[in-house]
């Protein structure tokens, strides 16, 4: 079985997971015309950025598609919504998760018109970097309207909220921020490596992809101290980062599909073929990932790992 060839590799290799945690197995492919990339988990179907447009899957295929100028970054699903930026009218658009209608599209501004950017959810409020100079905006999903917007270091554009805090991080700086959501403002700095991007919270840390380095930054959040660091790759560009089943797992570029880190030996497993770009995020007992350059969408069902 396929799953059974991956753990043996992982294993002869050296870099399977020190903690017995579960590993995806049996892909299921999805055929996805145009572009899918970015996704957000709404229960037993994901919602994937396209060309034009954002859609909705299940295992069984396509559920609904909202048009869209030009859908970017990662989304948020909250407050029975989904969340995300539209890179070409500026704005934060606001969907009905149960009747796949749009609901709002608030103008926000979006930081990177290039849509390497995430709107995240957290302290009952949706965030999104605003303004390349260094802006995020919050946002009330009681009412749709901008209740704060936060200065913060040049090149803000990815962000994750976690531990009581929202997480920003500035390519452009090399910097983490952490900010405190009682008082709108930046309360602490991380120095980063080479060209930081996406970010997840979770797992006991913070996890930073340092993209031009190719490196894992983990970061303590009660102290802000880079706890440890991992090579993972020449880089890791273009790629995507989640938290949840006890590792951090990494869309990756080169070599792979992505990569399953143990978070706290930070040994590495590498599953799937090299697919080109794309996304990923972790979904209960298994994983979506997409594609876009072979325009597939996955789903991998996550199994124990074997004992040795």
């Amino acid at each position: 079985m396929v799953w059974i060839q991956m753990i043996a590799a992982a294993l002869a290799a050296g870099t399977a997971p020190a903690s017995p945690v579960a590993l995806p197995h049996e892909e299921q492919v999805l055929t996805v015309p145009g572009f899918a990339d970015f996704l957000a988990v709404d229960g037993d179907s994901v919602w994937a950025t396209n060309r034009g447009r954002v859609e909705r899957w299940s295992r069984q295929g396509k559920l609904a598609e909202v048009a869209m100028a030009h859908p970017c970054g990662a989304m948020a699903v909250a407050s029975g919504s989904l969340w995300i930026a539209d890179c070409k009218d500026g704005t934060l658009n606001r969907i009905d998760l149960q009747t796949a209608q749009p609901i709002k599209a608030i103008p926000t501004g979006i930081a990177n018109p290039k849509g390497e950017l995430n709107v995240v959810a957290g302290a009952g409020s949706i965030w999104v970097a605003s303004d390349g100079a260094g802006k995020i905006a919050r946002v009330d999903p009681g009412d749709n309207r901008i209740t704060a917007t936060i200065p913060v270091d040049a090149g803000t554009f990815f962000l994750a909220f976690g531990f009581g805090s929202l997480w920003a991080v500035s390519s452009d700086a090399q910097s983490l921020q952490q900010i405190d959501p009682a008082t709108n403002a930046v309360v602490r700095r991380v120095k980063l490596g080479k060209q930081p991007g996406f970010l997840a919270a979770g797992e006991g840390a913070v996890w930073v992809q340092e993209q031009g380095d190719g490196t894992l930054a983990r970061i303590d959040p009660a102290t802000g101290a880079v706890s440890g660091r991992i090579k993972v790759g020449a880089d890791l560009l273009g790629g995507d980062i989640d938290t949840g089943g006890g590792a951090v797992w990494l869309r990756t570029t080169a070599d792979q599909t992505f990569a399953m880190v143990d978070p706290r030996s930070m040994a590495i497993t590498r599953l799937g073929k090299a697919s080109g770009s794309g996304a990923l995020r972790v979904a209960g007992t298994g994983l979506w990932t997409t594609a876009h350059d072979v325009h597939t969408l996955s789903w991998w069902s996550m199994a124990p790992r074997p004992k040795e």
